[in-house]
Order: C-alpha cells, then sequence, then structure tokens
C-alpha cells in the first residue's frame, strides 16, 4: 500500500490514475451512448433497456460506485497536476505559447467543469426527475417520455448541446493523452492514434447531441 501511494505521490502515478480512471470514463459514456441511441426504436426499445438496467440489481449499484470513484480520482488527479505544473512555472509569460497544443488541450480544465456540472444536472434531470426545466410529467418506468418531454425545454437542450461539446473535446484529447501515459504512442503510428481519439470523441458528441436536435426538431415526439 505503502509503494502504490508513493507512486501515485509522482507526477507519473497522477497521470496513470488519470489514465485508468478516463478509460473507464470512455467505456462508461461509448456504452451509454448506445443505450440511449435505442430510442431511434421507438419507445418500447428504450423503456425495455431502461427496465433491464433497473433489472440487474446489485450489479448497477457497483457499476454506479466505481463510476463515481473514478470520475473523483480523476478530478483529483486533475487538480493536483495542474497545481504541480503551476508551481513549476511560477512567472507567467506575456504571449502564450501554445506549441503543439490543440483547442481541446487548453480548455481541459473548463470542459472538465462543465462536465461536473453537466453530470449533476443530468442525475437530477433524467434520474431523479428534480431538475430546474425537468420533464414534466416524470415517470420513472417511461423513460422515452422523460427524455422528450426534457429535451422540449430548449434552454435544456441547449445546455446539453454545449455539455456534449464539452464531453467530444474532452474525450479526443483524453483518448491521446491515455495513448501517451499507457506507452500507446509510437512515431509510426501517432497520427492514426490521433484521429482515434478525435473521432471518438466526435462520435460521441454527434450521437449524444441528435437526440435533443430530433426532439425540438419534431423527429422524436411523446407518446
Amino acid at each position: 500500500m505503502t509503494g502504490v501511494l508513493s507512486f501515485y505521490r509522482t507526477s507519473i502515478g497522477k497521470k496513470v490514475v488519470m489514465a485508468v480512471t478516463g478509460l473507464i470514463g470512455v467505456g462508461f459514456v461509448i456504452g451509454h451512448m448506445l443505450g440511449n441511441l435505442q430510442i431511434y426504436l421507438g419507445a418500447e426499445a428504450l423503456n425495455k433497456y431502461a427496465a433491464f438496467l433497473k433489472s440487474t440489481g446489485e450489479l448497477l449499484v457497483v457499476v454506479r460506485v466505481v463510476l463515481l470513484t473514478a470520475v473523483i480520482l480523476h478530478i483529483i488527479a486533475a487538480v493536483q497536476l495542474t497545481i504541480e505544473n503551476r508551481k513549476s512555472r511560477p512567472q507567467r509569460y506575456v504571449k502564450k505559447q501554445h506549441v503543439e497544443s490543440t483547442f481541446a488541450s487548453r480548455t481541459m480544465r473548463y470542459g472538465g467543469i462543465i462536465l461536473l456540472l453537466f453530470i449533476v444536472y443530468h442525475i437530477l434531470h433524467f434520474t431523479i426527475g428534480k431538475a430546474p426545466g425537468g420533464p414534466q410529467p416524470f415517470d420513472v418506468h417511461n423513460v422515452y417520455n422523460n427524455v422528450v418531454y426534457g429535451f422540449q425545454n430548449i434552454w435544456v437542450s441547449l445546455f446539453y448541446i454545449v455539455a456534449m461539446l464539452s464531453l467530444g473535446l474532452h474525450m479526443a484529447h483524453g483518448v491521446w493523452s491515455l495513448f501517451q501515459t499507457l506507452g500507446l504512442n509510437n512515431r509510426r503510428f501517432n497520427r492514426l492514434l490521433r484521429n482515434a481519439a478525435l473521432g471518438i470523441g466526435t462520435l460521441l458528441f454527434l450521437g449524444n447531441i441528435s437526440i435533443p436536435i430530433a426532439v425540438l426538431v419534431g423527429f422524436l415526439k411523446p407518446i
């Protein structure tokens, strides 16, 4: 245990924690999106999927605990790395240097804050049904209608779209960083890995925003 803590205290240790917890997050958001996209198969398909998740009982609780732990560790490691980086560069440059940096990498911390706020709102919105602008009426057994009613509020939909843009950027940079931290980067394959990371971020963005947009344009309607 002491060895693990000693390793974590190093910057490499914190980066490994971010990579592993990030990998858990990537797996979850991809699976979550694929599940949500069943809304296009109709109300019955989405509601059956939601009922199946609830029927897993203790397994669902374990998954939620793992996810919550991963999020907390990811945030702690990110904050500590940011503080360490600032301490190593006490003097700010007059002109910001963006050599080999991307928009996604420069906005990671801000995107992370948006995503944290989004997670809280998302749980209140669709899991508990107590969020401002939430679906009315809220029916725990009719997830399809909850989603449609929830996204009929244009401000809620816009917030989701902005949050999904943050998620896409976060994932694009995060997956690329994950490859580097786990030693998967290679000069011969770096371009492929960068494109793969960008592709994952883009697909997550487009797949997730398609639902509120489909509701706003009237393609998805309550039953």
